[in-house]
């Protein structure tokens, strides 16, 4: 695992503790697949999906998309991970919800 996979699997497991504290939603499916197969794997499984996962629509009502998977793989120090479709599906999912990129 490349610092930046690492700096990422960290980055991950930080959303999920702070999805957890600040909108008492509990993403276990979304820890373990970060567990099990590592931070970029699990964001790309995600995004490869047509659907966005419910836990999106949870941290849109407790109006902290900011700290979805989507706004993280989209962070520029983290973009180099992800092809240009995938950056797409995470943009375009934002953008459904409203999301005011800074």
């Amino acid at each position: 695992m490349s610092d930046m996979e690492s700096a990422f699997y960290n980055a991950m497991l930080s959303i999920y503790v702070k999805a957890k504290e600040e909108c008492h939603y509990n993403a276990t499916y979304f820890l373990r697949m970060v567990t099990e197969m590592g931070g970029v794997a699990a964001a790309k499984r995600l995004l490869s999906s047509n659907v966005p996962q419910s836990g999106l629509f949870e941290l849109w009502e407790c109006g902290r998309l900011d700290i979805s998977m989507e706004a993280l793989v989209l962070n520029h120090k983290f973009r180099s991970l992800f092809c240009e479709e995938e950056l797409k599906a995470a943009e375009q999912r934002l953008k459904d919800l409203g999301y005011k990129f800074s």
